[in-house]
């Protein structure tokens, strides 16, 4: 049998190991401008075409690169970052793995351009599917810019695969934010097309965030820090009543580089508890300083997962710093140093008399009687007599404002004295129900007893009525009073964007109205929640969480967190018509007994089962 074991050709490897690194443009462009950054350059420029599939460009002015360096660059594990084993364990820099233009040289037309300081002339490079098409000397500013043309060109299949243009360019902006919040000393631009997206200065940390999410955090954000000898922890947490519905706004980054870690995340959610929504996520900006020895870095080919040492101690340590964090803030708040005027006494004289404090009694006074108009008794004096008359209104009106003792007293219809329906079919008795704590509707059937989640039917009755409007193209849609407008992060704007047709056909009237601000005229009828930054922060969570290309999947993760928001305030007491209506139109549904989100939502107790419980 001959030998089958045999070595890949190195371009065909090149593109596997390009699969690891390269994903989707946002990952070429994260790599760039973590080389753009460990070259030392205070400016660093971004520009996109047709959100990174055509081009992505990083231009900076840091140290640049020889002739030599810059052809070495190209090649697989090329680096100056590292030269022992032992180096693996003291990185200080981004990038050290010698991967990142490699793999992305593989995958498209890349032309380098670079410059070094004391040079006279610069370097071009311009390499196709890791094949070098030419090498010469130019005329180029300092530093280094670095253009990708065409990714996966070669890898149609890969390609094929992307998402749409505002999926895509949301991930650029979301990597795009990770670097740009741990670098306020650097300056960034960042263009689509001609269209500038950001233009960050040079700044403190705080004006960072600010500059970069908006300026409604200039005030949402409480300072943090704690140091000890095995890590300084620092940065801003958000105040709890500015708690959203998404986890967009949550970052930790380690030595200068963005990290995802739910063990850390647990840590600041524990310090939050009791003082946001359990549905709702706190916002933090955490950055951690460690001696490089203590973690590991090298455990995943983005680099955004770390293991720790000390991870029990510095997940003590956060959420102690978040604690303080909040501590302060509520001490600063519940102390007014302003004297309450309406408290002041002034002190008593030497020889002043103090006079006991004495009230003022009518022994006469009776509450169940009511006076006379005065002069209407001979005697010219104020009597008083007892009022009787109208006492059967006094109890119909005590009767309907305690709808639980009216449903005690109501008497049943004759003939309907038995609790379980003699009609020979299942279908729940609209002559025997009621309601109970305004969360459950009690029907009798022929086998037993019905129970009804009611929050749960509304929630499937509402999901089917927009998957039926997702199918007709349209909705029903109210009009406001006053348009509200919202100002979302970069990333839930993008998010936005993307399915604002969508949400146009739920019943949402909404616009752009400049840069990641949005104007609402009108929203779906029947809206139960006030808050529609709510209702829309829930839309988009929801979207991220289970997004997929698929239009079906699309409309269904639309639907649902619209009409379980739709459901939110539903818990409340129900005529005897409505509750008759909410059966009829959940019996209607397709999935009747299932909410959208996977409860039940209808029991039935059977004639056994009461039977036992009565045993």
């Amino acid at each position: 049998m001959p030998d089958i074991i045999h070595l890949l050709p190195d371009s065909v490897a090149n593109q596997i190991a390009a699969g690891e690194v390269i994903q989707r443009p946002a990952s070429a462009v994260k790599e760039l401008l973590e080389n753009a950054i460990d070259s030392g350059a205070d400016e660093i420029t971004l520009v996109i075409k047709d959100s990174g599939k055509s081009l992505v460009q990083v231009i900076d002015n840091g140290c640049g690169m020889s002739e030599t360096d810059a052809r070495m660059s190209l090649e697989r594990h090329a680096t100056s970052k590292i030269k022992t084993a032992n180096d693996l364990f003291a990185i200080k820099t981004l990038g050290f793995r010698g991967e990142a233009l490699a793999s992305i040289a593989a995958i498209a037309q890349v032309e380098i351009k670079t410059k070094r300081i004391e040079d006279e002339l610069g370097t071009v490079i311009v390499i196709e599917g890791s094949s070098v098409k030419s090498q010469q000397h130019c005329a180029c500013h300092n530093g280094t810019s670095l253009l990708v043309k065409n990714l996966f060109y070669n890898i149609p299949a890969r390609r094929k695969f992307l998402k749409g243009d505002n999926t895509e360019l949301r991930h650029i902006i979301e990597e795009f934010q990770r670097v740009v919040l741990v670098n306020p000393g650097i300056k960034f631009s960042f263009f689509n097309g001609s269209r500038p997206l950001f233009q960050l200065g040079k700044s403190n940390l705080k004006q960072r965030i600010v500059s970069l999410l908006g300026q409604a955090f200039n005030t949402r954000l409480l300072p943090v820090e704690q140091s000890s000898n095995i890590v300084s922890i620092k940065g801003f947490i958000g105040k709890p009543e500015f708690a959203r519905k998404t986890r967009g706004d949550q970052y930790f980054f380690v030595n200068g580089r963005f990290i995802k870690h739910a063990y850390f995340n647990h840590a600041v959610d524990s310090a939050f508890r009791e003082l946001i929504p359990s549905d709702a996520f706190p916002t933090y900006f955490l950055y951690l300083t460690i001696d490089p020895k203590e973690i590991d870095i090298n455990i995943h080919p983005t680099k955004t997962e770390i293991n720790f040492q000390n991870g029990q101690v510095i997940y003590a340590m956060m959420s102690s710093a978040v604690k303080q964090g909040l501590g302060k803030f509520n001490v600063v708040q519940s102390i007014d140093f302003e004297p309450e005027q309406s408290i002041q006494f002034s002190i008593p004289g030497k020889d002043q008399v103090i006079k006991p404090p004495f009230i003022k009694v009518n022994p006469d006074y009776n509450p169940f009687e009511t006076p006379l108009v005065k002069g209407s008794d001979s005697q010219g004096s104020n009597r008083f007599k007892p009022k009787t008359e109208g006492w059967e209104k006094l109890y119909e009106t005590e009767l309907s404002s305690n709808p639980v003792g009216k449903q005690e007293i109501e008497k049943v219809p004759a003939g309907q004295e038995k609790l379980i329906s003699n009609d020979e079919d299942e279908s729940p008795s609209v002559e025997i129900i009621f309601q109970v704590r305004n969360n459950y509707i009690v029907s009798a059937i022929k086998s037993g007893l019905m129970i009804i989640n009611q929050r749960g039917a509304f929630e499937r009755i509402f999901f089917e009525g927009y998957m039926r409007s997702f199918e007709a193209g349209k909705g029903m849609s109210q009009q406001l009073l006053y348009p509200t407008t919202i100002q979302f992060s970069p990333g839930d704007a993008a998010i936005l964007k993307s399915i604002m047709q969508e949400l146009r056909i739920l019943g949402f009237d909404l616009d752009e109205f400049g840069e990641n601000t949005f104007i609402i005229n009108g929203v779906p009828v029947d809206l139960n929640n006030p808050a529609i930054n709510d209702v829309l922060e829930n839309i988009i969570e929801n979207f991220k969480t289970n997004q997929s290309d698929l239009i079906s999947d699309k409309k269904i993760n639309l639907a649902r967190p619209l009409a379980i928001n739709m459901a939110l305030n539903l818990e409340k007491k129900l005529e005897r018509e409505e509750m008759i209506s909410v059966i009829d139109r959940l019996f209607a549904c397709k999935v009747p007994d299932v909410s959208p989100d996977g409860r039940p939502i209808v029991r039935i107790i059977t004639l056994n089962e009461l039977d036992q419980m009565m045993k």
